[in-house]
């Protein structure tokens, strides 16, 4: 598996699972954003990876690459721990909070056959991407029809 560093990130710092391209492996690439102020964010590679760990729950807008221009209101732990092996079959465990627990979440499902559609709450429409309606939502106001 190549590094994906020279391709910039798809949305939401999620990376294709291997099976969306037509790679037939449990592998994924996740973007891991949570770095300090004067780092960069880089690639975390993961081949079998397994979710052993999860707790906290957010629930957030999600896309992928395979539903092009398609959004969804989707629950995801806010922290997950993932076991897997790296390139070259060395096992490790990582952890992961926030946006990067989402993605990994969103990656391994892939690997599952689950497309977040499958699992979101709701799909959102146009004008709540445009206008952000879908927030308000979120902090409890009620939905307007």
């Amino acid at each position: 598996m190549a590094t994906a560093t020279s391709r910039p990130p798809a949305p939401m710092a999620s990376m294709p699972a291997a099976p969306q391209v037509g790679v037939l492996r449990r592998a994924v690439l996740v973007l891991e954003t949570n770095v300090p102020e004067n780092e960069r964010p880089y690639v975390i590679e993961l081949v079998n990876p397994e979710i052993v760990e999860r707790s906290g729950e957010q629930y957030g807008p999600e896309g992928c690459l395979s539903v092009p221009g398609r959004f969804g209101l989707v629950t995801r732990p806010m922290e997950v721990t993932v076991r897997a092996q790296d390139r070259y079959g060395k096992s490790f465990e990582v952890k992961g909070e926030g946006l990067t627990a989402r993605c990994l979440c969103h990656e391994i499902d892939h690997l599952e056959g689950v497309v977040f559609t499958s699992v979101a709450e709701r799909m959102l429409t146009d004008e709540e991407l445009e206008t952000g309606s879908w927030m308000e939502d979120e902090d409890g106001e009620e939905e307007s029809e």
